[in-house]
């Protein structure tokens, strides 16, 4: 999962407008921008294999990021630092943004993902199947997307998002594998960063995306 993690930060945006787009774009990847800090520190590990289907990353070791009561307790922590600056429900969904990353997570990665620290490891694998997972993805953002137009002053800047986020889900599955897990991790942090960017951009130019018409 790539871009579709975006549609839990969309699709609460809709469901809760005190929450500023970009931080809850932030939110739906906050458990990667852990991993890709840990990986370029050297403290979790993946491995780029070519022959596998869909996507090359062999993640066998990331306990403190995509461990089931690691991702818990990043997503309570995200929830008790968004109460210090937004109500109670308002921070509630930011939890559950994060939260929400590892439960796409289970559906398309290979089983990497611990549900404890020693435990086994669960996923779905429907990496190994491209095209149905790149559908979900794009799916998954139609339609928070429309969630969010149907509360939107203007419905263009959030369909001008969605086509961002196709575009650079279409530019990760063409591009060649990368050279190591250092560029991974580098490239993935710029592209979480970008999108915050156009998240905090479309709000401005929605006049307050998901406000009530």
């Amino acid at each position: 999962m790539f871009v579709g993690h975006f549609a839990a930060g969309i699709a609460a945006k809709a469901l809760e407008p005190r929450v500023p787009l970009w931080a809850l774009l932030g939110a739906s990847q906050l458990i990667d921008f852990g991993w890709a800090g840990l990986v370029i520190a050297g403290v979790e590990k993946l491995r780029i294999d070519p022959s596998l289907p869909g996507s090359v990353l062999d993640l066998h070791y990331m306990p403190f990021t995509h461990s089931l009561p690691a991702v818990l307790v990043w997503a309570l922590a995200a929830g008790f630092l968004a109460r210090t600056v937004l109500p109670a429900r308002a921070a509630l969904v930011v939890a559950l943004v994060v939260l929400s990353h590892w439960l796409l997570d289970f559906i398309v990665h290979r089983p990497d993902l611990p549900l404890g620290l020693l435990a086994p490891k669960v996923g779905l694998g429907l990496w190994n199947w491209p095209v149905p997972e790149m559908a979900l993805e794009i799916g998954l953002l139609g339609l928070a997307t429309g969630l969010l137009t149907a509360r939107s002053q203007r419905a263009w800047p959030a369909l001008a998002l969605l086509a961002a986020l196709t575009g650079l889900q279409m530019m990760a599955a063409l591009l060649p594998p990368p050279a190591g897990s250092a560029e991974v991790a580098t490239s993935a942090l710029l592209a979480f960063l970008v999108v915050m960017a156009l998240g905090w951009g479309a709000e401005r130019l929605s006049g307050g995306a998901g406000r009530q018409r």
